[in-house]
């Protein structure tokens, strides 16, 4: 069965979401920004609603938009606003840190990674920004820590998905089962089982996966 990721900004779509076939909720405030993290009422709210539904919930933990470059202080932000996610219940998080010089914050991540010990983890778009020479090194590094998932758009976000699917598979490929690569950023409820049978991968993830809500 094909795992449709829905990204949502707030609980008042979820209901329609998970009634038109999303399996998969992922939790991010400020779309436009690429994504931060919700208030604790909504992730409250919708971890109580989705776990009667048996519905998995991953909460992005991102104080900000703009870079993914955090100082001490919104690192710390971070680590609390995780313990809190843990603490309401949430199934898994999604976090990303990168360096000035766009490789992987390992000491941040690693510290965030503690902190989600039992948790699900899926490093975000920020994967985007590393070096395509890099990433490879990169996968080989989120699979050491344990981390589950990479959601990435396979290039640039103003790249069509469809132009991004032969370096999608090259990082499908290169991972082979040891992490799952999750393709996001233009799939909809119109493309995603073209681009989960080219990829053959069986998650996808998109704020339109069953559609407008």
């Amino acid at each position: 069965m094909l795992l449709k990721e829905v990204c949502v900004e707030n609980f008042t779509l979820i209901p329609e979401a998970l009634s038109r076939g999303a399996n998969r909720v992922e939790l991010c405030d400020n779309l436009t920004v690429g994504g931060t993290t919700v208030s604790t009422g909504v992730m409250e709210e919708t971890i109580h609603y989705c776990g009667e539904k048996h519905v998995p919930v991953m909460a992005i933990i991102r104080p900000r938009g703009g870079n993914f470059i955090f100082h001490d202080t919104e690192l710390k932000i971070m680590k609390t606003d995780l313990m809190e996610a843990k603490k309401l219940g949430v199934d898994g998080v999604v976090i990303g840190c990168l360096t000035a010089d766009n490789w992987i914050d390992e000491d941040a991540i690693t510290d965030l990674l503690d902190e989600a010990s039992g948790l699900q983890v899926t490093f975000h778009m920020a994967f985007d920004e590393i070096p395509a020479d890099k990433q490879f090194a990169a996968i080989d590094w989120l699979v050491e820590q344990g981390v589950e998932r990479i959601l990435t758009h396979g290039g640039p976000s103003h790249l069509a998905i469809e132009s991004t699917l032969p370096r999608l598979k090259e990082l499908v490929a290169y991972a082979d089962k040891r992490i799952i690569i999750l393709p996001g950023g233009g799939i909809t409820n119109e493309n995603a089982d073209f681009i989960a049978q080219e990829l053959g991968v069986n998650e996808i993830h998109g704020t339109k996966i069953v559609g407008t809500l």
